[in-house]
C-alpha cells in the first residue's frame, strides 16, 4: 500500500508538471526499485510502461555497482565527470598557498 501511494504521488507530480503527453515510459531507480512487483504496480498506477534502471557506461568494479540501488549515484558521478569545468580547481593566484599559510598563522597568533 505504501508503494501504491508513492506511485500515486508520482502520477500527481507528472500531472502537475503537465508532461503526461510527453512521457512514453518510466524508469525506476534506487534501492526501493528492487522491491518485488514494483514495476508492475507502477505500470498499473501510472498507466505507462515501467522498467528498472541499471547503471551503464561504467568500468572497473562493474559487478559491485550493477544494481538499481546505485544507478542514481553512478549517474550523478558520470554527469559530473562529463560536465565539470576544467578550470574550476585551478589556483588563480601565484602565491595562493603562501596567503593561506599567513592566514592560518595569524589565527594561531590570536589564539595564543
Amino acid at each position: 500500500p505504501r508503494m501504491e501511494e508513492v506511485c500515486a504521488l508520482v502520477q500527481r507530480e507528472i500531472a502537475n508538471a503537465g508532461v503526461e503527453e510527453q512521457l512514453s515510459s518510466v524508469v525506476l531507480t534506487g534501492g526501493s526499485s528492487i522491491l518485488e512487483g514494483l514495476p508492475e504496480l507502477a505500470e498499473q498506477v501510472l498507466e505507462l510502461p515501467v522498467r528498472r534502471g541499471l547503471p551503464r557506461g561504467i568500468g572497473g568494479l562493474v559487478d559491485v555497482v550493477r544494481s538499481p540501488k546505485y544507478s542514481t549515484g553512478v549517474g550523478l558521478v558520470l554527469y559530473g565527470a562529463g560536465h565539470r569545468q576544467k578550470n574550476l580547481y585551478k589556483v588563480r593566484e601565484e602565491h595562493f598557498f603562501t596567503s593561506i599559510r599567513k592566514r592560518i598563522s595569524s589565527w594561531f597568533r590570536e589564539i595564543v
